[in-house]
C-alpha cells in the first residue's frame, strides 16, 4: 500500500512537473534560424549612345554595366524569437559594394545589422545599421518592380546606424522616432554629427522626415485601385543645411496585372536640383539649378521563385549629361536591360 501511495505520489509531481513545463514552453517559443536572400544579374544596352567600354549610363544607383553584367548575391541570416532577435544581411557583387559605399573596406559585404526587442506587441527596439524608411524603392531587386531605380532613390540615404523605436498604435497608425549618424556612415560616426529620424504611418502611406546636418521630408504610399491594377507614389525633398544644394522630386508607379505570372509597371519621375544640386545631373544653368524627367516601362515574368525582368527606360536632362554615337553631347539617353532575379 505504501508503494502504491509512493508511485501515486511521484506521478501526481511528474504531471505537475510537465504541465508546468508544456505551459512554460507554450510562452516562451524556441528561437528560430532563418536563411534567406537573392542573386540577381542582368544584360544592358544602350540605344542611340555608346556601348562597350566608352558606355554611359543614367547617373542613379545600380544597373550601371554594360552587357552581360553582375548585380550582387544576398544572404540575410536571421535568429528571432518571440522578444528579441538579431539580423545579419550579407552582400557580394557590384550592386552590394555600391549599396554600402559608406562602409569602411573591412566591412564592405554588411548591408544591415542589428538586434532588436519587442518590448511589448506595439513597441519595437531596433539597434544597428538598418536600411532607410525614406523612399519607394529599396536596395535589393526583390523588394523593388523596376529592376533600376530612380534619382529620388539613388541620392537620398541608403542606411543608418542607430537606434530606432517603432510603435504600432493600432491597426491603421503606426509612429517611428530614431536617432542616427550622418546618412550612410554605417560602421562609426567620424564626425560626431547626430542625425533625427521619424516616421508618421496611416494604412500604408508613410511621411518620413530626417532632420540633422541634411533635412529631408518624404512621402511613399500606394493603392489597389482594383484588384489588377496598383498605384504607388513617392515625394521628397532634401537640403543640405550647410552648402543650401538640394534637390526634390516626384514619382508615379502605375502597375497592371495582366496574368498569374505577368505584370506590367511604369515609372515616370520628376527630379530637380537647385543651388548646385548633388551631382546627379552633372551639369546647372546659371542659378545652379538642373532637372531631369525619367520613363521607365518594366515588366515582371514569375518563373517559381526567378523573376525575369526586361526593361525600356528614357531619361530626358535639361542639361548635356550624355554623348551619342558620334561623341557629341546630348541630353537624352534611351537604354534597355533584361534581369533575371532569384530569390530563396
Amino acid at each position: 500500500m505504501k508503494n502504491l501511495l509512493t508511485l501515486a505520489m511521484l506521478f501526481s509531481v511528474f504531471i505537475t512537473y510537465a504541465q508546468d513545463t508544456i505551459s512554460t514552453e507554450e510562452q516562451t517559443p524556441k528561437k528560430k534560424f532563418s536563411l534567406s536572400g537573392s542573386v540577381d544579374g542582368y544584360f544592358r544596352q544602350n540605344i542611340g549612345g555608346p556601348n562597350g567600354e566608352e558606355a554611359i549610363a543614367p547617373n542613379t544607383s545600380f544597373a550601371n554595366g554594360n552587357g552581360f553584367s553582375l548585380g550582387m548575391a544576398n544572404v540575410i541570416l536571421a535568429y528571432e524569437g518571440k522578444k528579441v532577435g538579431a539580423v545579419a544581411d550579407l552582400v557580394y557583387g557590384p550592386r552590394g559594394e555600391e549599396a554600402v559605399f559608406g562602409s569602411t573596406p573591412s566591412n564592405n559585404i554588411v548591408n544591415q545589422l542589428y538586434v532588436y526587442w519587442n518590448v511589448s506587441d506595439k513597441v519595437t527596439l531596433t539597434f544597428g545599421n538598418f536600411n532607410t524608411f525614406l523612399g519607394y524603392e529599396v536596395i535589393s531587386p526583390t523588394g523593388n518592380f523596376n529592376y533600376s531605380t530612380s534619382y529620388m532613390f539613388s541620392y537620398g540615404p541608403f542606411s543608418h546606424t542607430g537606434l530606432k523605436m517603432d510603435w504600432a498604435v493600432n491597426d491603421d497608425w503606426s509612429l517611428m522616432a530614431a536617432i542616427m549618424n550622418d546618412n550612410d556612415l554605417t560602421d562609426f560616426n567620424p564626425t560626431n554629427n547626430y542625425t533625427l529620424g521619424a516616421q508618421v504611418g496611416f494604412k500604408g502611406t508613410y511621411l518620413n522626415f530626417l532632420y540633422g546636418p541634411q533635412f529631408q521630408v518624404d512621402l511613399t504610399t500606394g493603392f489597389d485601385i482594383t484588384d489588377s491594377f496598383y498605384l504607388g507614389l513617392n515625394s521628397t525633398y532634401y537640403v543640405d543645411n550647410d552648402t543650401d544644394a538640394s534637390f526634390y522630386g516626384v514619382a508615379i508607379y502605375p502597375q497592371l496585372k495582366t496574368s498569374d505570372s505577368f505584370v506590367l509597371g511604369f515609372r515616370a519621375e520628376y527630379f530637380g536640383e537647385g543651388d548646385g544640386g548633388v551631382g546627379a545631373i552633372g551639369g546647372y544653368d546659371d542659378n545652379g539649378d538642373a532637372n531631369a524627367f525619367e520613363f521607365t516601362l518594366t515588366g515582371n515574368y514569375a518563373i517559381g521563385d526567378l523573376m525575369i525582368i526586361p526593361e525600356f527606360r528614357v531619361d530626358t536632362t535639361s542639361e548635356d549629361t550624355f554623348v551619342d554615337n558620334d561623341f557629341e553631347p546630348t541630353g537624352s539617353l534611351t537604354s534597355f536591360l533584361i534581369a533575371a532575379v532569384y530569390k530563396f
